[in-house]
């Protein structure tokens, strides 16, 4: 054997030993088990968790985090905490060791759900309005007695100012052609509003409707409604997520997921804020065809932990429009807060529909 091959040899031993030292290294000793290796909890049950320690190390403590609050524990390194007011859907149980100088962090995968089945409610048609049968809705908002309206796809894009009950579009911007415009909401006089899959979003003047600035999405990749609660914006994206979005600067701080008794749910379009709860529509799953059959409803989600708490069955009030070619589904929720009054229209419905929600 020469020298050249002899040193490849050394180097070669010398690379896989030091990645064998590394492998040792990252190597982890404990895992997390919980009761009956359970891993889906509703509100009322209590998390019970424990370290797997398989090498018998001593352990120190174990520091416990879940949905951001920490439970120290000394003495039996055990976990056990009763789900009560955390943010539901799926989080991850995180727990570090502290052993001999050293820390491992592992993690469990948990799921929480709501304790409660959603209500049914149904409705009852209270007034009928005029509506642009060509606008596709995918916002809808008041501020006073006037209708915000944004309406989607490429090259028909629109961003409207009208007249509710007579259905006159008073002033419409154009979006321009590269955008799918998406969900609306105003804010501290300003108007803001979500393309689909452009990952940026506009800011209007609320009474010339005015383009005064652009703001980018952060973590989600899409945008579909926003609605807000006077201080914070709400964004939904498609995924189980609802966004909270700060109202400067648009960055997306936390979010909450939404679910029932039963497990996570997505695709939530259109929000609406209705005394306290967001109100959503729901776009139907991909290899829906038959939209005439589509459950159309409004979902009603608890904005502190995401339950869905309510929906209400809103079939049949498709009927009621002109039936046509470009007829799709019901999208679209306004509240007059000031009078109590609940509106919904859809895409490409020629009619605004005043409801009441029957219990």
């Amino acid at each position: 054997m020469n020298i050249r091959n002899s040193f490849v040899i050394i180097i070669l031993s010398l690379v896989l030993f030091s990645c064998g030292s590394n492998q040792d290294k990252k190597k982890k000793y404990f895992s997390i088990l919980t009761e009956n290796d359970q891993a889906i909890f509703k509100l009322g049950e209590t998390v019970k968790a424990s370290i797997k320690n398989t090498k018998n190390i001593k352990i120190d403590s174990v520091t416990y985090i879940l949905n951001g609050k920490r439970v120290v524990s000394n003495v039996d390194f055990k976990y056990n905490e009763k789900i009560d007011d955390e943010k539901l859907g799926n989080h991850m149980l995180t727990a570090q060791v502290f052993y001999d100088g050293n820390i491992d962090t592992i993690s469990k995968k948990i799921v929480l759900l709501s304790n409660k089945s959603p209500k049914l409610y149904s409705y009852k048609i209270i007034a009928e309005y005029p509506h642009d049968i060509k606008a596709f809705t995918q916002g809808l908002e008041f501020f006073g007695d006037t209708l915000y309206e944004s309406t989607g796809k490429k090259g028909m894009s629109s961003l409207r100012k009208t007249n509710y009950k007579t259905g006159e579009v008073l002033i419409k911007k154009e979006i321009p052609k590269e955008y799918f415009a998406e969900g609306i909401t105003i804010l501290n006089n300003k108007i803001f509003q979500l393309t689909w899959l452009s990952k940026e979003g506009f800011i209007y003047n609320l009474n010339s409707l005015e383009k005064t600035q652009n703001f980018a999405y952060n973590q989600s990749k899409e945008g579909w409604g926003l609605c807000n609660d006077g201080e914070r914006i709400y964004k939904s994206d498609g995924t189980e997520k609802i966004w909270i979005l700060d109202p400067i600067t648009l960055a997306e701080k936390e979010y909450i997921q939404i679910v029932t008794n039963k497990g996570v749910k997505t695709k939530f379009n259109e929000l609406e804020w209705v005394d306290g709860k967001i109100y959503a529509n729901t776009w139907p799953k991909h290899g829906s065809t038959n939209k005439s059959n589509l459950k159309s409803s409004i979902t009603i989600i608890n904005p502190k932990n995401g339950a869905i708490e309510a929906v209400v069955d809103l079939r049949g009030l498709r009927d009621n429009v002109k039936q046509h070619q470009e007829l799709d589904v019901l999208n679209g929720i306004a509240y007059k807060a000031d009078t109590k009054q609940l509106f919904v229209t859809g895409k490409n419905w020629d009619k605004l529909f005043e409801i009441e929600i029957i219990k």
